[in-house]
């Protein structure tokens, strides 16, 4: 098969050919139909932040995608031979506390597919069977590779309920963009997206933003009070990691409100504690990944009742092969892209 790997410790990545994996009894064998391009896919790549500390080379990377299982273990049941899947990237052991009380999206033994283990940016790809999610809707597997970052954008967005709030999602790169659309789709009173990068700007509209305001703007925290009445949002969807991001989140939250944190800041920050959070009544969630599969099945009620759409997030399309002209796109400066998929297999 062919896959991308992190062959070494540098920046960039080989398409490399090597033989399918094998599966243990309780794994399964997809042929990888469709994989996504994530963030952190682009640390692997740059060779820069957390990865030098983490990655063990060589790693076939990659943990958004889908395909259909070309074989089984023996003690798989709930998935057959033939069954179109997408992958949850957080292996979960089932069995530390985290896991017992319905979190297995921070178990303490957590791996992560494509970064702790072998990923899905290859014709072929080995899952364990508990991180399958079988699809019984045929029209939702064009998107299949979307559902793992769609999952992490809704449950940022409905930790809480959203209904008759004012949303303030801080970054509309993917995440971000599903995040409004969940919003709407979730009778928040009104949404307010911060982005700078224009095509973004125009996707941030069409996802449902009643307004879409510049970070540049020296006014914007001004402007924000204005289009909350004065009082600040009800919620903040930090989804940029952007320090200024965070503090202005902050700064435009009313008191006793929901700070949703899922962008990772490149280094540590100063918070005002007490004048800030405590002062104020806040109540913080830190988001990682989606709970399993809770989170799943609100996704998948949303797409097949089409109260939400995430296909025109989707701006670019490369064959595994054209990888390299896929990881440009991602890294322009100026973000002219939404999701960026690799269709591995028709």
């Amino acid at each position: 098969m062919q896959a991308l790997c992190k062959s070494s410790s540098r920046a960039g990545v080989d398409l490399v050919t090597s033989e399918p994996p094998s599966i243990a009894k309780d794994e399964l064998l997809l042929k990888v139909r469709r994989a996504s391009i994530c963030g952190s896919d682009m640390t692997l790549y740059h060779w820069n932040s957390w990865a030098p500390g983490r990655i063990k080379t060589p790693l076939i990377f990659g943990h958004e995608f889908c395909g259909t299982v070309v074989e089984t273990g023996p003690e798989v049941r709930e998935v057959s031979k033939g069954d179109f899947v997408s992958v949850e990237s957080h292996i979960f052991c089932g069995e530390c506390v985290p896991c017992r009380n319905d979190q297995k999206h921070v178990c303490q033994n957590l791996q992560i597919i494509g970064i702790d283990r072998q990923g899905g940016f290859a014709e072929y790809a080995r899952v364990p069977a508990r991180c399958a999610w079988k699809h019984s809707d045929a029209a939702l597997q064009d998107i299949g590779s979307l559902m793992e970052p769609l999952g992490n954008a809704v449950y940022a967005t409905l930790i809480e309920p959203v209904e008759d709030q004012t949303v303030l999602v801080l970054g509309c790169g993917p995440q971000g963009l599903f995040a409004i659309q969940v919003a709407r789709a979730s009778r928040a009173r009104r949404v307010i997206a911060v982005e700078g990068a224009p095509l973004r700007k125009r996707l941030a509209a069409q996802m449902g933003a009643d307004i879409v305001l510049d970070p540049a703007d020296p006014d914007l925290a001004s402007r924000i009070r204005k289009e909350t009445q004065g009082a600040g949002a009800d919620v903040v969807l930090e989804m940029s990691g952007s320090p200024a991001a965070i503090h202005l989140g902050f700064s435009a939250l009313r008191n006793g409100g929901r700070f949703t944190a899922f962008g990772i800041p490149p280094g540590e920050l100063k918070v005002r504690w007490a004048q800030d959070i405590v002062f104020r009544g806040l109540r913080i969630h830190g988001v990682a990944g989606r709970l399993i599969f809770k989170t799943w099945e609100t996704m998948d009620r949303l797409l097949r009742s089409k109260a939400i759409d995430v296909r025109p997030v989707i701006t670019h399309r490369f064959s595994l092969s054209d990888y390299a002209r896929a990881f440009e796109t991602m890294a322009s400066p100026k973000k002219e892209c939404g999701k960026v998929l690799l269709e591995i297999a028709p």
